[in-house]
């Protein structure tokens, strides 16, 4: 079922978020999802921006229509995180390349999906959600 823009956010939030706040976060969001997309070209250094601004400004988000992207955001970074430990650590049996590809991949869908939904207007029904 796809929303128009006209029904997001929903009334509620509509109410309890002035136009500049929500114009404000949902700029601050898009910059965090392009910190998260070209991490893999600065070695790491712009997603931990991202999450650190993710924890900072989260506060900010709550009882918003983006809160959802905050908490997809800081899911992906520590899932993500967890599975290049594992990854790296099974480099030396050889298996861990697959598992860093497969982690990059993982993420890199997260990120498109994430961004395409914040594009859309579009909320995230289960930011606790894999996939």
């Amino acid at each position: 079922m796809e929303q128009s823009h006209q029904s997001y956010p929903p009334p509620a939030y509509r109410h309890a978020i002035e136009p500049e706040r929500e114009r404000s976060l949902r700029t601050l969001t898009h910059v965090l999802y392009a910190l998260y997309a070209v991490h893999w070209l600065t070695g790491g250094l712009t997603i931990l921006i991202a999450i650190i601004i993710n924890y900072v400004k989260r506060g900010d988000a709550a009882g918003t229509p983006y809160e959802p992207h905050f908490e997809w955001q800081i899911r992906t970074f520590w899932i993500g995180l967890l599975g290049y430990a594992i990854g790296g650590l099974l480099v030396f049996v050889f298996i861990g390349f697959a598992v860093l590809w497969a982690v990059s991949i993982w993420m890199l869908y997260r990120i498109i999906k994430g961004w395409l939904y914040l594009y859309d207007n579009k909320p995230l029904a289960n930011p606790r959600a894999w996939f």
